[in-house]
């Protein structure tokens, strides 16, 4: 996933002692697909808007990712991608959510969690190479998988321990948790939207969000408006089956669809018009497993995550090898949607 569309983006990337900071910056980037420190620097300052908290665990998060994956000598060129981060980026900040007492600032962790989070972290980059390796034949990337299984066992595992405060789990996770009598407003489009982009960094904050799509365009104009597309999409089809607004509001059913559409459209699938198509319809389902799959785990108190994201998305990767409308991007050549499509027309396509 070299990124070659900017080549000053990339003046710090061999530093001796700003590399790493280059690396951790595009780690955090790759949560959302952008291989762009100034990408990641926009979306962390976006986070320390909403919360210093979440900033300095999303730094905490990203550092012991990136720093095992240089201790146990991964491959180079990953690392300087900031492959090995994001995962550790979101673990983190996912462990800090769910166990405060206030979601949306979460709360200084103990020494205790402090250690638990610098161990989830680290075992993030041992699972992102364990499920990329597994899935190298197929063509299809790691994606947010060791995340949502680092961050289920991690978080199942506080319940156990009485010096890691297991907090309320503050943030509903199941549309039955709002009142559905509550009538969609115009805050319910706004705010949804920006919450469902701020949620994927687990942001209850709709300014955050929408800091971050211009994180995101910062590198890939048409990264940030697929990222915008899935999280309209998902609220359109959430209001148009009733969902609840509260859910739709707080962005809850479009962090996973802002995702799906983002990696469908244009990333690891050349844009036209029936890849669109496609990405659309990924948008749709993922909307709907969201709801799904947070009624499924609402008895054992058990997040979403991205979970819906991940299985939508390698499912819908996949498959689009059986289907010749569709072109394929390798992870290992995917940039940005505009250069993946530059370098498809530059060699004959449509």
């Amino acid at each position: 996933m070299t990124q070659t569309q900017f080549p000053f983006q990339d003046r710090y990337r061999d530093h001796p002692t700003l590399g790493f900071v280059d690396w951790s910056l595009r780690g955090v980037g790759q949560v959302v697909f952008q291989n762009n420190p100034l990408s990641g620097l926009i979306i962390l300052l976006a986070l320390f808007f909403n919360s210093a908290i979440y900033g300095t665990i999303c730094i905490l998060g990203v550092v012991v990712a990136t720093a095992t994956a240089m201790l146990l000598k991964a491959d180079k060129g990953l690392i300087r991608d900031g492959l090995f981060g994001f995962n550790g980026v979101l673990v983190a900040l996912a462990l800090v959510a769910f166990t405060s007492a206030d979601f949306r600032t979460g709360a200084v962790p103990s020494a205790a969690m402090t250690v638990y989070i610098i161990f989830a972290a680290a075992m993030t980059t041992i699972t992102f190479s364990t499920i990329a390796t597994l899935l190298g034949p197929h063509k299809v990337a790691a994606l947010t998988a060791p995340f949502v299984l680092i961050g289920w066992l991690f978080l199942f595992a506080v319940l156990k321990f009485a010096n890691i405060e297991a907090g309320p789990l503050a943030k509903p996770v199941s549309p039955d948790q709002y009142d559905a009598a509550i009538a969609y407003a115009l805050p319910t489009w706004y705010q949804g939207i920006g919450n469902g982009i701020g949620q994927i960094f687990f942001q209850d904050n709709w300014i955050t969000g929408y800091l971050i799509v211009i994180g995101i365009a910062v590198n890939s104009r048409i990264s940030a408006g697929m990222a915008l597309i899935g999280a309209a999409g998902a609220a359109l089809v959430a209001v148009i089956f009733g969902g609840p607004e509260g859910a739709i509001r707080d962005g809850l059913f479009g962090y996973n669809a802002a995702l799906t559409a983002i990696a469908l459209g244009g990333f690891f699938l050349v844009l036209t018009w029936r890849s669109f198509v496609y990405t659309l319809f990924g948008i749709v389902v993922t909307t709907w497993l969201w709801a799904s799959i947070a009624i499924f785990l609402g008895p054992i108190g058990m997040p979403v995550l991205t979970s819906t994201f991940v299985l939508v998305t390698w499912l819908m990767l996949i498959g689009q090898y059986g289907f010749k409308a569709l072109v394929p991007v390798p992870p290992a050549e995917a940039t940005t949607p505009e250069d993946n499509r530059a370098r498809y027309l530059a060699g004959g396509g449509e």
